[in-house]
């Protein structure tokens, strides 16, 4: 397995399962974080600098909010490269009010050839949906079925649930780059 890879999987593995002392084996101490959000239903500040800083964002505060997180990266895992760009689906439930959210957008992996570990991550979050509480259990059992973390490019698609918005969302991420 890759050094990137098994990092993108520790990042996975920290953010999704609340585990923010898993972020200093995914990301160099220095690490830099840009995000690019394109959706008013979310926000994320767009910049940050260190593990303990993205960690407190990207794991800490967010698993405040969120609950039952899927985070899949769509498509092939990279093999022995220092850079890596991919699709990403998510889906995850807020924990006040239950309501289900469904999103995608893009990541931007670079690593520190000699550690593997995370240099720098751009995140863009092209759209996030948030749907009634009704169709959590929907959702959450189509993610929960889909290969994790790594699914093919037409696999979500090809088995999305018929809402709406999510068929918009897996349409989107099931066309080529």
């Amino acid at each position: 397995m890759s050094l990137l890879r098994r990092s993108i999987e520790m990042y996975i593995d920290a953010k999704d399962g609340n585990r923010p002392h898993l972020m200093a084996d995914a990301f160099e101490v220095d690490a830099e974080l840009a995000m690019k959000v394109e959706t008013d239903e979310i926000s994320f500040p767009t910049q940050l600098k260190g593990v303990d800083d993205i960690s407190t964002v990207l794991v800490s505060q967010f698993a405040r909010t969120y609950e039952n997180i899927y985070t899949f990266c769509i498509g092939t895992p990279p093999g022995a490269v220092s850079a890596f760009h991919c699709k990403w689906l998510v889906c995850m439930t807020e924990k006040a009010s239950g309501a289900v959210r469904v999103g995608f957008g893009r990541y931007a992996w670079h690593c520190s050839n000699s550690t593997g570990k995370i240099s720098r991550l751009q995140i863009t979050i092209q759209e996030m949906k948030t749907l009634p509480v009704e169709v959590s259990p929907v959702i959450l059992g189509w993610a929960q079925r889909l290969p994790y973390p790594w699914c093919p490019q037409d696999l979500p698609a090809q088995s999305a649930p018929n809402v709406p918005s999510v068929q918009r969302i897996t349409q989107a991420l099931s066309q080529s780059v």
